[in-house]
């Protein structure tokens, strides 16, 4: 089982291997914001929030998931690996 720091690393791999960047994402003042921003080519825009495999985001992470997703961002919460390829194909083909 893989740690919440190695599935991001592997997100931040696979994002680049794609073409694109997935950089931390912090938000001072702006507390329960997704990990990391995943950005692909063609302006394609989405964000992750990393857990350990069987963590569940907290209840300030869900209500800033929430209030993204009204936003018109997709949202992710990547808690294994093997998420990481369909997570980028439905962000490519959006």
């Amino acid at each position: 089982m893989k740690s919440e720091k190695q599935i991001e690393a592997a997100l931040a791999s696979e994002v680049k291997k794609h073409g694109g960047i997935a950089p931390k994402f912090t938000s001072p003042g702006f507390a329960g914001m997704p990990d990391r921003i995943i950005l692909l080519p063609g302006g394609r825009i989405a964000f992750a929030e990393l857990k350990a495999p069987g963590k569940k985001p907290r209840r300030l992470q869900i209500a800033r998931h929430r209030l993204l997703r009204r936003l018109g961002f997709r949202v992710y919460i990547i808690d294994s690996t093997e998420q990481i390829g369909g997570v980028i194909d439905e962000i490519l083909t959006a």
